[in-house]
């Protein structure tokens, strides 16, 4: 039974987050746990304003508080309740230290992260993806499956694959961790960005016999051009119901000052879970 992490902030549970974590515990049969990451400093009110305006800061902060501390309780209550309606095996996790760090060592103990993509921990950060995420994805013990606000039913896989290790890796962490999904239509992405005219899929026949074997039903898509450009205009024109797969997020400090990884982009111009692994 493998032990998956649904990651929430309790102030505003993501609905997404949520389903996405019951449907693969139940169709996976593995153990679901929800990692409430209640960080201390964290509040669902402004502390400076209260100080500058209320004319008894010390109560008003004790009530805004206890408001904080029933909404994550209720979120608590969520989750278990959802849980128990699937018939699902299921623990609850509230870490109240500093939520990278805590999830960040929880990772080794998992096989994949659940996480929605604009989860912040924070009232400031409104980009996308938040530097919250950046962070996680960097520096992560486990693969991630990062989701967008809305959920919707998978029909097909998507797997990005440059004939490097690390695309390699993402496919094989997919395999062992859906292994209920394997019958599902998977299509395999190559990008032939120096546009050589006899291009051909990297390493054609061990790749062939490699996806075979863990999706009979597959097809391979070679594109040319620009990597990210083609990915997400193939992408946004394939419809809804799909799941991207992709390796990411394995570079040095100095390297990510330099260049984004694609898994930035298809966060921002895409609507769809990605599954990203690094090796």
């Amino acid at each position: 039974m493998k032990k998956i992490l649904a990651v929430f902030d309790g102030y505003k549970l993501c609905k997404s987050t949520l389903q996405h974590g019951i449907r693969i515990a139940k169709e996976n049969g593995d153990h679901l746990t929800g990692v409430f990451l209640d960080s201390f400093f964290y509040r669902n009110y402004s502390l400076s304003k209260v100080l500058k305006t209320s004319l008894n800061p010390d109560e008003t902060i004790k009530k805004l508080d206890r408001e904080d501390e029933l909404q994550r309780s209720n979120s608590v209550y969520e989750f278990e309740t959802a849980c128990q309606q699937a018939n699902i095996s299921f623990s609850i996790h509230r870490d109240h230290s500093v939520p990278l760090i805590e999830l960040q060592y929880e990772s080794m103990f998992a096989d994949l992260i659940v996480i929605n993509e604009r989860e912040k921990f924070t009232r400031s950060d409104t980009r996308k993806p938040t530097e919250f995420i950046r962070d996680l994805l960097t520096d992560v013990q486990c693969p991630v499956l990062v989701v967008p606000d809305n959920f919707l039913e998978i029909k097909k896989l998507v797997f990005l694959y440059d004939g490097e290790p690390s695309s390699l890796y993402a496919i094989k962490m997919f395999s062992y961790i859906f292994e209920g999904w394997k019958n599902l239509p998977v299509e395999i992405i190559t990008v032939n960005e120096r546009n050589v005219a006899d291009f051909q899929l990297p390493g054609s026949i061990l790749m062939t016999d490699f996806v075979n074997r863990r999706f009979p039903h597959s097809s391979f898509t070679l594109l040319r051009g620009n990597t990210e450009e083609m990915v997400l205009s193939h992408l946004l024109n394939a419809g809804e119901g799909q799941m991207v797969v992709l390796g990411a997020y394995q570079r040095t400090e100095f390297s990510r000052w330099l260049k984004h990884s694609i898994a930035d982009t298809l966060m921002i111009g895409l609507d769809m879970p990605l599954f990203i692994a690094h090796h």
